[in-house]
């Protein structure tokens, strides 16, 4: 005989499936970019999930891979440390399910991202600096008999990379009528690094030659243990480009299946934030300035060896979360600096394609 928490179980995994079945797939948007003629730049929209950004798909994973491991449990408390928009998500899901949600977030987090947790029934335990929100998930979770969701341990093993409708596969089934079908190139940031570990497993599984160039913004440790090999590298300071950049180094990010890294100046994301912004006529978030920013790099060597082809980032979120920081000039010139020249290197890519790093 089936026991009640083995039919809560069945159930909560049937509800998070229904969920993603009334869920439609997040656009492809194309780029108008006049000066690289050859090379098609495009966005995958992930602000069109139902929590508005690409942490709805790790948070369903997330919790699928909890409960089909016996982890969560009816009434069980989850606890997740997150600088916001993975725990905007996963307070979503724990409110279709039932579930007592709390994010442990750094006081730094968008004032938009905290009332969106509350929003889906969330409490939001805020501490001092980014790297504390590890050990207060662990005691948290500890002393109310919960879960520690651990996005930054467990976002690589809790999707499906070779397929099932990931964000890999979505995309390249997207790309498939396109002129250029195969990207070349890939573009993301990593946050948790499980993005990048589902993206690239999925281009070796499938046997693609297309390239993937991982982008860190400033205070990130990522791109230094790519080069070092050196798994305790830290940094006092945190990332100001919410949702990527970490100050440790994460157990999802895998460097093994990444072909190239970049840094990206923080004043370099505020900028092509803005600047793709208006090309789109509507708000993204600044992880998607760092990606685009990568890319159009990219795309400026590319026309300067005479190459042609596509390249496919990530739009990540909506800017509608940052209008008191990153849309705030004030924050910008006192938290990031002068982006006045990042700004005019984007004019001129707009005008000839060529872009100083």
């Amino acid at each position: 005989m089936m026991s009640s928490n083995h039919q809560w179980v069945n159930e909560a995994v049937r509800k998070i499936e229904a969920d993603f079945q009334r869920s439609a797939d997040t656009h492809l948007i194309k780029l108008d970019l006049p000066s690289v003629e050859g090379i098609d730049l495009y966005l995958k929209d992930e602000s069109t999930h139902p929590t508005g950004s690409l942490k709805h798909r790790l948070a369903r994973s997330l919790f699928l891979y909890a409960l089909c491991n016996g982890r969560i449990k009816e009434g069980t408390p989850v606890i997740e440390s997150s600088s916001g928009s993975t725990a905007i998500s996963e307070a979503y899901f724990a409110r279709l399910l039932g579930l007592p949600f709390i994010a442990v977030i750094p006081k730094s987090t968008a004032s938009k991202k905290i009332r969106q947790i509350e929003f889906y029934g969330g409490r939001c335990h805020l501490v001092d600096h980014s790297s504390q929100i590890y050990a207060e998930s662990r005691r948290l979770a500890k002393e109310l008999n919960g879960h520690y969701m651990d996005q930054f341990t467990y976002a690589e093993r809790a999707t499906d990379w070779r397929g099932n409708n990931n964000i890999a596969n979505s995309m390249f089934e997207q790309m498939k009528l396109e002129q250029h079908p195969e990207p070349k190139f890939v573009v993301m940031s990593p946050g948790t690094g499980g993005t990048s570990a589902t993206i690239g497993r999925y281009i070796r599984y499938q046997q693609l030659n297309t390239r993937l160039c991982v982008v860190d913004p400033d205070n990130s440790v990522f791109r230094h243990y790519y080069k070092t090999g050196d798994e305790s590298l830290t940094i006092d300071a945190g990332s100001r480009i919410e949702g990527i950049g970490r100050p440790r180094v994460e157990p999802s990010f895998i460097p093994g299946v990444v072909d190239e890294m970049r840094h990206i100046p923080d004043a370099a994301s505020i900028a092509t934030m803005l600047w793709v912004g208006k090309l789109l006529g509507r708000k993204v978030g600044p992880s998607t300035g760092t990606n685009l920013f990568g890319a159009l790099q990219i795309a400026s060597e590319m026309k300067v060896r005479g190459e042609t082809g596509s390249i496919v980032t990530l739009l990540c979120d909506s800017g509608e979360r940052y209008l008191d920081t990153c849309y705030d000039p004030q924050w910008v010139a006192s938290t990031i600096g002068d982006i006045e020249p990042y700004l005019k290197k984007l004019e001129c890519f707009y005008l000839d394609g060529t872009l100083e790093s």
